[in-house]
Order: structure tokens, then C-alpha cells, then sequence
């Protein structure tokens, strides 16, 4: 078994820590107290084509595979983790509409969404459908060429950036439930976006409620095949959940790099608190549970670009990071005493952006639900 990177995915490290390093990173307490879309990093990071990690060049992407995107999210994110958003959004629509769309919407918008021209988003949570996905109540009804969307999604990441946005809706109530996957485009008539919510981090990230009042999406914007909705958005969340544990990993190695900074140079009691063993303990428990959660990661990401299943590898990587990496922000904003609960530090921002992880793309008990139902149906593989 090897763990070192190919010689690829650690030049694509190196370039994108840089990045964040040196361009990201400054900017985002400006962007975290502005509520700004970071739209200048997205452009930057299209440049470099990281918009298109996950499709072949052939179609406009840089074909990196899963692997390297999980390295190059998670080094995006420990720069400005409002950023790595925008990022995973890009990435997950622009795979979902190559894997499952036809050649004409393949060649429509992927060259939008790798070059971020325009934004892409994701849109299945309602107000009364969030864990329970199968749940959702926006209807399309067919009408001639067109299908007619009413509804209502709450939470859209990029909802009123996006040039398209990938719509779940119900298009079969009876006899049994049948949800389909639709690209409606932003200047499509019908639709429309509420003010951006006002959250409690990732506040650089657009954020806003979405409604369809007879929305008429043409035909040949049917993503998929009609009833096809559920597994695509299902299969959409496997990835994506690999890219949450790559957020918040690299959000948590971000605030532990500051906490050890900062133990290095505090003093008291005559002495650097880097000396003081329950400090030292702190920075320990984060390190050891951030490199179990790294190697977990990795494996999902690895799963995925060797074709094997990944979903319950996806879902364990998701609950185990985004738990592992608050804790880590936590012991972070401590190590920092009284400096740590002030916006000055970015520790404080950093255990703000981070808590989201266990709640978006599916909270971490829904990701217990999966991994438990995984093994109890089929035992280990």
C-alpha cells in the first residue's frame, strides 16, 4: 500500500497552498465581515482550472480526479473557506450535469461553469424536505415542449449567482413517487431568489431561498431521465461529501497552524504556553484526529477514481471530518484564551465557517443512517 502522492497531485498542492496562502487567506476576514462573494477567487481559480477538476479535457475540465480535488478544496478552504464553497458547488454541479446529461447540455454549459463565466447550484432542500430528501414537494408538470416547476428550495449555495441550477422536482405522485433532475437557467421566467441569509459563517458564500411560480423549463432541460432524479442526487452527494470532509479539514489545519503559532509565542507564567503540557495535549488530539480524518478522505476520493462504491467511505470520511475538524477549531479559539472569542484572530472565524460541515449535504446523523444501513443490508466489503 502506497501513501505518497503522485508527482501531479503534489504540484497541485504546492500551487494551491500558495494560493491560498498568499492570495486567499488575506482577504478573508474582509470577505467574512463584508458578507462578500469572493468572485475574484473563483475567477482565479477557473485560470488554473480548478472549476473543472472532475471533467475531461475533452469537455473543458482539467480531468485531475477526485484525489487531487480533495487536495486542492482542503488547501482553498484553509485560505478562505467562503472560497472552497464556491469551489465544491462548481465542481459537484459541473460533474453531475457531465455524468448524467446528454451531449447537447454537456457542450451548453460545462464551458460556463470550468471557466466561471457563470456559477452552478444545487437545489433539493425545501422548508419541510431537508434530511428527508424523498421528501420534497416542487412539482413539474409536462406541458407541450415544456414542464412547469412550483415550488420553493431553501439554503441554494450560489441560488442567486448561478447561471443554472440543477432542480429536483416531483413529476410522478401516484402510484409511486417519482423525482426528476432539471437545469433551469437564471434568466428562465418564473423564477425568482429571496435575500441572501444571514448566516453564521462561510458568510462569503451566497446563500438564498429559491421559488418557482410556473417556471416553464424546456424539455430538453431534463437532466437525465424523467423518475432519474433521487439516484442522481443521491450519487451528486457521495462526491460532494468527499469534498465537505476536504473543507473541513483544510478549515481545521488552518486554526491549528494559528493555535501553534500563537503557543509558540504566548507567554505566561514566565513561559511559552507551548510548554504547558495541556496545551501541548490540545495540539496533539488535533493533529492525530485531522491525519485519521485526512486518510479517510483520501480513501473515499480513491474509491471514487478507481470506479470502486464509495458511499459509505464517502459518508464515514464527511462525519468523522467535520466532527474531528470542529473539535480541532474549538481546541483552537481555548488555545487562544480571551484573543481566540475575538474577530481580530481567525480562529473565531474559523469555528464559525467550520460548523456548517456537519449540518450541509447531510448532517452527521444522516451520515450515521448511511454507514449503518450500509453494514446491517450488505456486511463489510
Amino acid at each position: 500500500m502506497r501513501f505518497e502522492l503522485t508527482g501531479e497531485q503534489d504540484q497541485i498542492r504546492e500551487m494551491v497552498r500558495s494560493l491560498a496562502r498568499k492570495e486567499f487567506a488575506p482577504k478573508a476576514a474582509e470577505i467574512d465581515e463584508k458578507s462578500r462573494y469572493p468572485e475574484e477567487n473563483l475567477k482565479r481559480l477557473a485560470e488554473l482550472g480548478l472549476l473543472g477538476m472532475l471533467i475531461p479535457e475533452s469537455h473543458g475540465g482539467s480531468d485531475a480526479g477526485a484525489v487531487a480535488y480533495a487536495i486542492a478544496l482542503a488547501e482553498v478552504a484553509g485560505g478562505c473557506a467562503s472560497t472552497g464553497v464556491g469551489m465544491a458547488v462548481a465542481n459537484m454541479a459541473g460533474e453531475a450535469i457531465y455524468r448524467f446529461g446528454s451531449e447537447e447540455q454537456k457542450r451548453r454549459f460545462l464551458p460556463l461553469l470550468v471557466s466561471g463565466t457563470e456559477a452552478g447550484a444545487f437545489a433539493l432542500t425545501e422548508p419541510s424536505a431537508g434530511s428527508d430528501a424523498f421528501g420534497i414537494s416542487t412539482v413539474a408538470v409536462p406541458d407541450g415542449d415544456t414542464y412547469v416547476l412550483k415550488g420553493s428550495k431553501s439554503f441554494i449555495t450560489n441560488g442567486s449567482r448561478a447561471g443554472v441550477a440543477i432542480v429536483m422536482a416531483v413529476t410522478q405522485k401516484e402510484p409511486k413517487k417519482r423525482i426528476s433532475a432539471f437545469l433551469v437557467e437564471s434568466e428562465t421566467r418564473g423564477i425568482s431568489h429571496g435575500k441572501p441569509e444571514n448566516k453564521m459563517g462561510l458568510r462569503g458564500s451566497n446563500t438564498v431561498s429559491l421559488s418557482f411560480d410556473d417556471c416553464r423549463v424546456p424539455k430538453r432541460n431534463l437532466l437525465g431521465e424523467e423518475g432519474e432524479g433521487f439516484r442522481i442526487a443521491m450519487k451528486t452527494l457521495d462526491g460532494g461529501r468527499v469534498g465537505i470532509a476536504s473543507q473541513s479539514i483544510g478549515i481545521a489545519r488552518a486554526a491549528i497552524e494559528a493555535a501553534i503559532s500563537y503557543a509558540r509565542e504566548r507567554r505566561q507564567f514566565g513561559n511559552p504556553i507551548a510548554d504547558f503540557q495541556a496545551i501541548q495535549w490540545m495540539i496533539a488530539d488535533s493533529a492525530t484526529e485531522l491525519d485519521a480524518a485526512w486518510l479517510l478522505t483520501l480513501r473515499a476520493a480513491y474509491r471514487k477514481d478507481t470506479g470502486n462504491p464509495f458511499t459509505r467511505e464517502a459518508s464515514v470520511a464527511k462525519v468523522f471530518a467535520s466532527e474531528a475538524g470542529y473539535r480541532a477549531c474549538h481546541r483552537a479559539v481555548q488555545i487562544f484564551g480571551g484573543y481566540g472569542y475575538m474577530r481580530e484572530y481567525p480562529v473565531e472565524r474559523h469555528l464559525r465557517d467550520i460548523k456548517v460541515t456537519s449540518i450541509y449535504e447531510g448532517t452527521s446523523e444522516i451520515q450515521r443512517t448511511v454507514i449503518a444501513r450500509d453494514l446491517l443490508g450488505q456486511g463489510h466489503r
